[in-house]
């Protein structure tokens, strides 16, 4: 069903809005997460080493694909404007421009995974079952790259036309079979061998074609996508809409890049600790990332109902937005904080069955309240910064509060204090303060600048 952003006028009206928005996006986003997050406690119950395989692997694999995605949300926009402009015609070629990009993306993956992955992997100080299982996972991976993206591409159309429904229905049918394809090559059934955590790597390749064809399908068979042309034709590469794509897209992936990638890099250089404490970081982690997703949505709701209001100039319509959005995330980081405090030893034991990786995950998710605090503020934020359409400063500022502060914070810790690895903790937590703090400053700035040209 179709639905379009509208004027309100009271706090209950927009916060009805709000919800209407994020709620979708909301569910979106948590069923694509889960397939990770199968991946990840499906293999720790095969065993620790494939825990630790699995969770490194996905930590090499997250950063890349968050930041590669991010360049092709620029199609929401464009897709959108020419939508509103009533430049109908100029879809069909925005999209087919994007799939050329995402094909292009594709082999840049496949290159870099084919020169690095060995090189990292072999700095690790993982066990050889471990580095096995990690390797192969990947390698699983590789042969999804593909329909991923182009699944990507065409999901963010579907949703750019108001049609969110459709993709949170599809992500929803993909987790019931992406744990069955789980369940099938992790623990070898119905005479297929049990590949252990390398089996997750190939469900999830599984998923994903299936994904990618039940889309395509939809794009050619809809009523809305053939009256629009999509995919009806093949257009030559056009190098101006390449880079108007890559342009938008750029700043948001770069930014989304160097806020996950920092975990990633956390893990590599947690590698000297072996396969227990890597697995633990994992599991704390996972169940951090999982809560995440309610910021991660409230952001993506924000920059839409944001947007909307400083485009017709309404500046404290689009700041009441943003208090809703910020007492949404505060709310469920101190929720989440409360449950990791008094429970965090049933919530690890939900990722192994291995005692030492239980104990030493326990310890680590009571460090990850901290983090998810300065999370309900930094995501957000950076949401309600790209409503106003300030996105080159916020990729500055994370890439200042990650790997200026955050990561250097945490090496040194790790190295010249008695922290250990709860150092690179520590280092995480004080990153994110600083990037949470820096970006509500700049949003304070950027509604004070944009309500002074308004009166003016």
């Amino acid at each position: 069903m179709k639905w379009t952003m509208f004027e309100t006028f009271t706090l209950q009206e927009k916060m009805k809005q709000f919800f209407r928005i994020f709620f979708p996006i909301l569910v979106t986003q948590v069923a694509f997460y889960l397939i990770s997050f199968f991946d990840t406690i499906m293999a720790g119950r095969y065993g620790s080493a494939d825990l630790a395989g699995v969770g490194v692997g996905a930590s090499l694999w997250a950063p890349v694909y968050t930041g590669l995605t991010g360049i092709l949300l620029a199609v929401a926009p464009l897709v959108s404007q020419s939508m509103g402009a009533r430049k109908e015609r100029d879809v069909k070629h925005i999209v087919m421009q994007a799939l050329y990009v995402a094909l292009a993306v594709s082999g840049i993956t496949f290159v870099l995974g084919y020169f690095l992955v060995d090189p990292v992997l072999s700095r690790m100080d993982l066990s050889d079952e471990g580095r096995r299982v990690a390797r192969f996972y990947l390698v699983s991976l590789a042969f999804g790259i593909v329909p991923m993206f182009v699944f990507f591409v065409l999901r963010t159309l579907i949703d750019a036309l108001g049609k969110s429904n459709v993709t949170m229905i599809l992500l929803l049918f993909s987790l019931p079979l992406n744990v069955g394809l789980n369940y099938l090559f992790i623990f070898g059934k119905l005479g297929i061998p049990a590949y252990g955590g390398v089996g997750a790597g190939i469900a999830t390749a599984i998923t994903y074609w299936i994904l990618c064809a039940a889309v395509v399908f939809i794009v050619l068979k809809g009523e809305l996508f053939q009256r629009l042309g999509v995919l009806r034709h093949l257009y030559r590469p056009d190098g101006k809409r390449i880079r108007e794509i890559v342009r938008l897209g750029a700043p948001i992936g770069l930014a989304i890049f160097s806020e996950v990638s920092i975990f990633s890099a956390v893990t590599l250089l947690l590698g000297a600790y072996g396969d227990v404490v890597i697995g633990a970081y994992q599991a704390a982690i996972n169940f951090a990332s999982f809560v995440y997703m309610i910021p991660l949505s409230a952001a993506s709701a924000l920059t839409i109902t944001v947007g909307f209001e400083v485009g017709a100039k309404r500046v404290k319509d689009a700041v009441q937005y943003i208090w809703i959005g910020l007492g949404l995330c505060l709310a469920v980081s101190l929720f989440s904080g409360g449950l990791l405090f008094w429970q965090n030893e049933a919530v690890a034991a939900l990722y192994s069955n291995d005692p030492d990786v239980i104990r030493t995950a326990a310890h680590f998710m009571i460090l990850a309240i901290f983090f998810q605090l300065s999370d309900a503020i930094a995501a957000p934020t950076q949401g309600a910064l790209r409503g106003f359409k300030d996105v080159n400063v916020t990729f500055l500022l994370t890439i200042t509060a990650y790997w200026v502060i955050g990561l250097p914070l945490g090496f040194y810790l790790e190295r010249e204090t008695a922290l250990g690895p709860d150092g690179y903790w520590w280092g995480l937590i004080g990153g994110l303060a600083v990037g949470a703090t820096l970006l509500l400053g700049r949003l304070i700035q950027i509604v004070k600048k944009t309500k002074e040209e308004v009166t003016e």
